[in-house]
């Protein structure tokens, strides 16, 4: 926010303003040195700038060391792009459905494999898999997918396969820190219910407040509900669930730049935090 073609009264006040939000994405580690990005968002090259702990230590070095992707949308992957320069092959974990993506209609793999390129490896369902740089060491957490949804990207809509979403749960063996995280997700069911029950950590879509967000504002777009996301607010919407699923503390993520909640003194905004639930901001740092 602000997106580069939006006049809406979030965008106009961060342009005056002059601040800005950058586009979902989040890097985990286990020491602090070797980082695992959860999905690459076209932000990433302003991301990894404006943190010191992924600053390069040599004049060709990297401090994320592997990918895990949540879905296929451009704006969780666009930022394989930027990863391009890297030394080495960078592992990229998905679920299989969106592997079948990166290799078919987003062609992402062939286009990379002129650059530094990518090792796809499979995030098998509801499996604890271990995640591991390119050289096959451990990098200390344990990651579980979860299919949450079977809808692909609208570049392809008419893809045959399963599990294009998916949502996380990543695990650290060394402190028991649980982090479950589900930037996209239609519904809270019983599924996003039981693999976030006890995280210390949830992050969860709150990409629109409510189904008609979009045309609301005159804007001609999908539902909220045709394209994948459970709605903040009303009856129905995720704020009615996310306090009593059992995380430790619960944010919202992934929030389109219409959504009033991005407004400080709007009163859906007091709702949610009145709520107990966070509202995700760039640069949140958290320790499990």
């Amino acid at each position: 926010m602000p997106q580069w073609n939006c006049g809406c009264p979030n965008c106009r006040a961060a342009r005056a303003r002059g601040r800005e939000r950058t586009q979902s994405s989040v890097a985990v580690s286990a020491d602090g040195e070797r980082w695992i990005l959860l999905n690459a968002s076209p932000d990433l090259r302003v991301q990894l700038a404006a943190h010191g702990p992924f600053w390069p230590a040599a004049v060709r070095d990297s401090r994320v060391r592997a990918v895990v992707l949540t879905d296929g949308e451009i704006d969780h992957s666009l930022g394989l792009m930027t990863l391009r320069e890297g030394t080495s092959r960078m592992p990229v974990y998905a679920p299989h459905g969106v592997a079948a993506l990166l290799a078919g209609p987003w062609h992402l793999t062939r286009v990379l494999e002129s650059y530094s390129g990518i090792d796809v490896r499979p995030l098998p369902e509801r499996r604890a898999e271990a995640l591991k740089d390119s050289s096959g060491q451990s990098l200390g957490l344990s990651c579980t997918a979860v299919a949450l949804a079977r809808r692909p990207p609208r570049y392809a809509a008419t893809a045959a396969g399963d599990d294009y979403e998916v949502g996380l749960r990543l695990q650290d063996p060394a402190t028991g820190g649980v982090f479950a995280y589900v930037p996209v997700a239609a519904a809270v069911d019983d599924d996003v219910c039981a693999f976030a029950a006890g995280a210390d950590l949830l992050c969860f879509d709150g990409t629109l407040w409510s189904d008609g967000e979009l045309q609301a504002q005159g804007i001609e777009a999908p539902r909220a509900s045709e394209m994948g996301h459970v709605p903040v607010g009303g009856d129905g919407g995720s704020l009615e669930r996310l306090p009593r699923i059992g995380a430790k503390r619960t944010v919202l993520v992934h929030i389109n730049n219409t959504n009033p909640i991005l407004g400080h003194d709007s009163p859906e905004r007091a709702q949610v935090t009145s709520a107990g639930v966070e509202i995700g901001e760039d640069g949140m740092h958290f320790t499990l």
